[in-house]
């Protein structure tokens, strides 16, 4: 009984998120408001580079066409377990108190983080599910006060979802209180394209 009701909340939590578009399950997704709008190649973070001299095997290029995950009832569960569960295996601390320096993008095996470590395990772990790498996109974004944050969207025929370690929902990219700047490309985890999108959140100027 336990198991049936989890399955039917997963099931009811998936369909509320899709409702905040107003797109049924059924329905094509292939409507511009669930995707963001990408725009020229752009700077790379330091943090990436660097993460990637470490770490060659999760920055290779996947030669095969790119996929969005099919977002079931069951992935939508698994996503939002691993979102909670990093949220609440890592110890938040900025990288000069973890590394001595300013910026460092690291998987967190010891137990602590800051938010693109955070996202880097998210990625990691949906990756080891069978998660498409490609559909995995470490994004930066800008909080209220102007701070750099990162998060991992996940990319799905759907629509585009938010992991972020400051909340255990998996959230549509639009349901944010961010200010989108960059993102991986699909196509090329080492190449960053702007995101620029009419319908998401802007700050007015003070």
């Amino acid at each position: 009984m336990l198991r049936r009701m989890t399955r039917v909340t997963m099931s009811a939590a998936l369909a509320g998120a899709i409702s905040l578009w107003g797109v049924s399950p059924g329905q094509a997704a292939s409507e511009p408001r669930l995707h963001a709008a990408l725009g020229a190649e752009t700077s790379v973070p330091y943090g990436w580079l660097d993460f990637c001299h470490r770490y060659r095997g999760e920055c290779a290029v996947d030669a095969s066409a790119p996929r969005d995950i099919d977002l079931t009832a069951k992935a939508y569960k698994e996503i939002q377990r691993i979102n909670a569960y990093v949220n609440h295996a890592i110890e938040p601390v900025s990288d000069m108190e973890h590394w001595g320096v300013v910026d460092r993008w690291d998987h967190p095996t010891d137990g602590k983080g800051d938010c693109e470590d955070y996202a880097l395990m998210k990625r990691r772990l949906l990756v080891e599910l069978g998660y498409p790498r490609g559909a995995l996109l470490m994004t930066v974004v800008k909080e209220k006060n102007g701070d750099g944050h990162a998060i991992l969207t996940v990319k799905t025929n759907r629509g585009e979802f938010v992991l972020d370690n400051m909340s255990d929902a998996v959230r549509p990219w639009t349901n944010t209180p961010y200010r989108f700047v960059k993102r991986q490309s699909q196509l090329d985890p080492n190449m960053w394209v702007v995101i620029d999108d009419p319908n998401a959140p802007r700050f007015a100027a003070r």
